[in-house]
């Protein structure tokens, strides 16, 4: 399979950046997305010029490093996969492809195709976790959970945090990510003494990054490699304003 590539390059966070065209030829159709930047890479360093820098890391859909807008989607055309786990044959042959970064105010971009997100790792250190000594790990039975609570939280915890929710919104917001880190430990028992200090710090992190508003009109769960529901975001908001007003 043979694509033309119009792919943004930008030298450091400074620079204006621009969209360069490249052709890459006879790529498998089974390969993946990632799979055939390296090819991309390796004719580029074959020819003495300056390969394009991607973030990247398991390549298998679980780590959310790999933060590419694809012909105007966050990780592709196909719904529920990351970039890397998006194969060549989704495309036709031919076809021209545009690449770009994450585009939003709280997700710098470093170089070309890389951006900064540890705007999330600042969210989480305010309360994505639970700090109290809870011991050992107890047996499965020990601490009842009704199964739709225990459910639910484990879809909230599917979060890979890659930031395609952002990167799809209208105003980058960043509320389905914070809404399924607080959601997850809201509905468990171990994050409940916890949960009021939580929903407050990590909202007010997330506006002092720089994230939009929730623009409510369901982007971010369309494009969620985890389907993450925004269900989520009326949980987020209520535990806020109960938070609030205590």
């Amino acid at each position: 399979m043979n694509f033309t590539l119009r792919v943004w390059r930008q030298k450091n966070a400074e620079d204006k950046g621009r969209f360069e065209n490249y052709r890459v030829e006879d790529v498998p159709e089974d390969a993946s997305f990632l799979e055939m930047m390296d090819i991309l890479n390796e004719t580029l360093i074959e020819s003495d010029r300056e390969p394009i820098v991607f973030d990247h890391d398991c390549r298998e859909g679980i780590c959310g490093a790999c933060s590419l807008f694809v012909s105007g989607r966050a990780h592709g055309p196909k719904r529920a996969v990351t970039a890397c786990q998006l194969f060549m044959r989704s495309f036709k042959d031919g076809e021209t492809i545009i690449i770009e970064p994450w585009r939003a105010k709280a997700f710098p971009v470093l170089k070309d195709l890389m951006v900064d997100r540890s705007a999330f790792d600042r969210i989480i250190q305010k309360g994505g976790y639970v700090s109290i000594n809870t011991g050992g790990a107890p047996d499965a039975h020990t601490i009842a959970i009704p199964k739709p609570d225990a459910d639910e939280a484990m879809d909230a915890a599917a979060c890979i945090g890659c930031g395609a929710c952002v990167a799809t919104c209208p105003n980058a917001s960043a509320m389905l990510f914070v809404a399924a880190k607080v959601s997850q430990l809201a509905l468990l028992p171990q994050g409940k003494p916890e949960r009021k200090k939580r929903v407050l710090e990590m909202i007010q992190q997330m506006d002092e990054e720089g994230f939009g508003a929730c623009s409510n009109n369901y982007a971010c769960e369309a494009e969620c490699p985890k389907e993450i529901s925004v269900a989520h975001i009326a949980r987020l908001n209520r535990e806020y304003f109960g938070a609030a007003i205590d």
